[in-house]
C-alpha cells in the first residue's frame, strides 16, 4: 500500500552504485545565481579588454629602428632608400589599425605609404613594439 513519493527515504542506488541524493531546487537555483554573476563579472572585463586593444598603440617602425625607411614590401631598410617611405614618427592605435586592414588609411598617409606602414605591420614578429597589439587585432571577439 505505499505510494511512491519523490522524496523516499531509502532511494534506489545510481547506476555507480553510490546513494547520493539528488540536489534540491534550492541547491539548483543558487548553483545558477552563481553561474549568473560570473557571467556578469567577466563581460566588463571583456568590454574593458576590447577597449584596451583599440586603444594599444604599433609604432612603425618600433624605436629600435625609428629613423629608418620602411620598404612596399614592409622590411624595414636604411634611411634614403629609393622607394622607401620615412617612418611615421609616431605610433597608430590599434583602432586606427584595425579601419585602415577594413580599405581605409592610418592618417597621414597617401596610398603607398599606407600599403607600406600595413605590409610592416603584419610582418611583426614577437618580441616587436606594437606585435602584442597587432595580435590582439586578430583575435576574434
Amino acid at each position: 500500500m505505499s505510494e511512491s513519493l519523490p522524496h523516499q527515504d531509502n532511494p534506489e542506488p545510481d547506476e555507480d552504485g553510490l546513494d547520493l541524493p539528488a540536489p534540491s531546487r534550492r541547491q539548483l537555483l543558487m548553483g545558477g545565481a552563481v553561474a549568473a554573476s560570473a557571467i556578469v563579472s567577466i563581460r566588463p572585463a571583456l568590454a574593458n579588454t576590447a577597449a584596451s586593444v583599440l586603444n594599444c598603440t604599433i609604432p612603425v617602425p618600433d624605436q629600435g629602428r625609428s629613423g629608418n625607411y620602411i620598404a612596399p614590401n614592409g622590411q624595414v631598410v636604411p634611411a634614403g632608400t629609393q622607394g622607401a617611405f620615412p617612418g611615421a614618427g609616431r605610433g597608430y592605435t590599434g583602432e586606427q589599425v584595425k579601419q585602415a586592414m577594413r580599405g581605409g588609411r592610418l592618417p597621414g598617409t597617401g596610398y603607398e605609404q599606407n600599403q607600406a606602414y600595413l605590409n610592416y605591420i603584419r610582418r611583426l614578429q614577437s618580441g616587436t613594439s606594437g606585435f602584442t597589439c597587432y595580435a590582439s587585432l586578430q583575435m576574434p571577439r
